[in-house]
């Protein structure tokens, strides 16, 4: 028992340092991709649940909580549909993304600007160092992005409710909780997402999440 504890504070110190070393992070800024670099981090150690997202949207910046607007409150209502409590998202996930700044508005002015593949680059090590200190058990993919950086491309019809298992971790892909997005107004598609949340409900309970 000691042994566990002393590891968990152990990674918590390694989590407090690798929040500070990408809150200092000034990469994309530097590079001219975004104005004004204002990385979010969020999240513990012992985070069994890791989710990763495109990028934080101006409410979060604003908050300096990701996953703060209303996307945040659709994914955190999903989770409640897997059996989770209320307040889980942001009391007991880690929660991360592509890249850790806000890219900015479309310049087309319908939602969030996409990280370009050199901003997501820039970002992953951040990413990575993340994954490998945490150790999550569940992996949410939130969005197209996230999810075809880690499992490739596909058709979400074919993606959401399916899961992948790498060295322990199980990937679970998701739709995007956004207004903009127009794919959960399909029913079928609806299904899949219930069918996805399923699974997460299993999990929740064989793994005591």
């Amino acid at each position: 028992m000691f042994e566990a504890s002393d590891q968990i504070q152990d990674r918590s110190a390694l989590v407090a340092a690798l929040h500070k070393r990408i809150r200092s992070c000034r990469l994309c800024q530097e590079h001219g991709y975004i104005p004004v670099a204002h990385p979010l981090v969020s999240g513990r150690a012992d985070d069994r649940v890791f989710v990763i997202g495109q990028a934080p949207g101006h409410r979060s910046v604003a908050n300096d909580v990701p996953f703060s607007g209303p996307g945040g409150r659709i994914l955190q209502k999903w989770l409640e549909q897997a059996g989770f409590p209320p307040g889980y998202l942001h009391e007991h996930t880690y929660l991360s993304s592509l890249t850790h700044c806000d890219p900015g508005k479309n310049p087309r002015g319908d939602g969030d600007r996409r990280p370009s593949p050199a901003e997501v680059a820039l970002c992953r090590q951040h990413l990575d160092a993340e994954l490998r200190t945490v150790r999550p058990k569940v992996v949410l993919l939130i969005g197209t992005m996230a999810i075809e950086a880690f499992l490739g491309k596909g058709r979400l019809e074919e993606i959401i409710g399916t899961f992948q298992e790498r060295a322990g971790v199980l990937l679970l892909p998701l739709p995007h909780p956004s207004g903009v997005s127009r794919w959960l107004n399909d029913p079928e598609h609806q299904q899949l997402l219930q069918k996805a949340l399923a699974l997460l409900a299993r999990w929740r309970e064989f793994y005591a999440l």
